[in-house]
């Protein structure tokens, strides 16, 4: 399962995240892979994509960091997957989905 992980910089701070990032790691657990992130110009929040069988290693995962971070966390999935969930079966769009 793919998650949508927002993490909210406390108090607008990025330093401290980095910081840590840089001295421990990641601190993902095993079975919890990172896919990849962005983070917006202003530096106050990072959007994480993040995959694993096993929620409860998300919520570890978010724990080594919640000091820092305030979290929201959303099961998504791709657009291409949204568009069979939402089209008729044998049809097909014309522009590609990702």
């Amino acid at each position: 399962m793919l998650y949508m992980v927002v993490e909210n910089f406390r108090n607008a701070d990025p330093l401290p995240v980095y910081q840590r990032f840089r001295d421990c790691g990641r601190l993902a657990p095993p079975g919890l892979t990172y896919v990849s992130s962005w983070v917006d110009e202003k530096l106050e929040r990072c959007f994480q994509l993040m995959e694993t069988d096993d929620r409860a290693l998300l919520d570890q995962w978010i724990a080594q960091w919640d000091d820092l971070v305030a979290f929201d966390v959303y099961p998504v999935i791709s657009s291409g997957e949204a568009a069979e969930r939402v089209l008729p079966h044998g049809t097909s769009t014309s522009a590609r989905i990702e």
